[in-house]
């Protein structure tokens, strides 16, 4: 089921001008939804799901845990791919329902 959420969320980030490049990112330190393109930036995307309100928002599930472990993986990401230079940051595609929402810069490292 996650599958088709991050499908949905790719689909949307495309519509607002990201360029997706890799689709489930994994390593031994974690792994990432979706790495994009968006202006001179490299996108670190976390899609999360929820069906309605009662277990919270989906950004709130991207705990201070979750985010380090997409922070490893970046790291690795950037290293395999001589990117380290490049400026990066971290988005949450929460789909609350059937509406997504970006949260761009949704955390730090």
């Amino acid at each position: 089921m996650g599958a088709r959420y991050e499908r949905a969320a790719a689909v949307f980030l495309e519509s607002m001008g990201y360029e997706i490049l890799e689709r489930n990112f994994r390593c031994r330190m974690g792994e990432i939804d979706l790495i994009a393109r968006q202006g001179g930036y490299l996108v670190f995307v976390e899609v999360k799901y929820r069906r309605d309100g009662r277990a919270g928002s989906p950004e709130e599930a991207v705990d201070r845990r979750k985010q380090r472990s997409i922070g490893l993986a970046a790291r690795v990401y950037l290293q395999e791919k001589g990117l380290e230079e490049l400026p990066c940051r971290f988005d949450v595609a929460a789909v609350d329902g059937g509406e997504i929402r970006i949260i761009k810069d949704a955390f730090w490292l």
